[in-house]
């Protein structure tokens, strides 16, 4: 088996934000990037009502179902991995999801402050849900 070569935000490899629900843009369930992601879905949040409702003012429902994208929909308590810009909109909104630092990649850190991903991270490990 070879080494995860994708690293969270603390430093170590990257830990699994969702399995269960496959999240993350290439469904692996971890919030890894490369080329093909566009959209930087790199942040392990722990979506919030607030949230979810704040994401569908902004035109994305995340509430929804979309079968022919492997999206599940979701709910409050589930994890996803969000786009970096969009955790930050949610930030300067007040609205910001709580994060799972070992399941939020490093390149996360081109878009958020270190500072603000502590400020929000979730207690307990990314593979509690």
């Amino acid at each position: 088996m070879s080494e995860n070569p994708f690293r969270n935000v603390l430093g170590t490899p990257l830990e699994p934000c969702n399995p269960a629900l496959s999240a993350g843009f290439y469904r692996t369930g971890r919030c890894e990037t490369r080329d093909g992601d566009p959209g930087n879905h790199s942040v392990c949040a722990e979506m919030t009502d607030e949230f979810l409702r704040f994401s569908a003012s902004r035109g994305n429902e995340l509430r929804a179902p979309v079968p022919q994208l492997a999206f599940p929909g979701l709910a409050a308590g589930d994890r996803w991995c969000l786009c970096a810009a969009r955790w930050q909109e949610a930030l300067e909104a007040g609205v910001a999801p709580p994060v799972v630092l070992e399941a939020t990649e490093d390149i996360a850190l081109e878009v958020v402050r270190m500072q603000d991903l502590q400020a929000h991270a979730t207690a307990g490990d990314a593979t509690d849900r």
